[in-house]
């Protein structure tokens, strides 16, 4: 028994459904349906599977309010239910960590270099989207991409706080270093 996909009557697509569920859902016989298996959606009546929605008598629930719309030309999905695209788990999107080493560095150090990290951020948004769509290889480079950038902007931030110890422990050294010399602290202290 195939999973069909259908428009409905505002245009949006919808599914999986089997198709005692598409009863459920009031499909019309104008309302296009689309399955693996086939090239391009159609009309739900000229689906020989879908043919007994419509010979059974059922009561019939239209909308009130339902605008008569023409179905736009949609086509199919990407990958169909149960594809290998589809079953692929989906790459890591990188968005908490992204979104981690964009904004601490900022606010703690005022690195201004690690908002490289928004880079990462777009990439990491990416990922979910591109996979939902079924496009999985622009979904896993995108996911490549975004840990590229995190890592990037990481050790820029681990480099930036390695300077600012050092230039701490340097002004601590001077400043010690200088109270050391005979009468330079006679002197700072009148």
């Amino acid at each position: 028994m195939n999973r069909y996909f259908y428009i409905d009557h505002e245009g949006k697509q919808k599914g999986t459904f089997s198709p005692e569920e598409l009863r459920l859902e009031n499909v019309r016989k104008d309302t296009l349906v689309w399955t693996q298996g086939m090239e391009q959606w159609e009309r739900a009546e000229a689906v020989a599977e879908l043919r007994f929605l419509f010979t059974e008598a059922r009561p019939v629930e239209t909308p009130v309010s339902a605008p008569q719309t023409a179905y736009p030309q949609a086509s199919a999905p990407q990958y169909a239910p149960g594809s290998a695209a589809q079953m692929q788990p989906m790459p890591k999107t990188w968005l908490i960590e992204s979104i981690l080493v964009t904004i601490l560095p900022f606010i703690l150090c005022s690195n201004i270099i690690s908002l490289l990290g928004i880079i990462a951020i777009v990439y990491a948004a990416q990922v979910e989207s591109f996979y939902n769509r079924g496009d999985y290889a622009a979904a896993l480079n995108s996911s490549q991409s975004a840990a590229k950038w995190t890592k990037i902007t990481f050790w820029i931030a681990i480099a930036w706080i390695i300077l600012l110890i050092i230039a701490i422990i340097l002004i601590i050294v001077f400043f010690g270093s200088l109270t050391a010399l005979p009468g330079l602290s006679d002197a700072l202290s009148a």
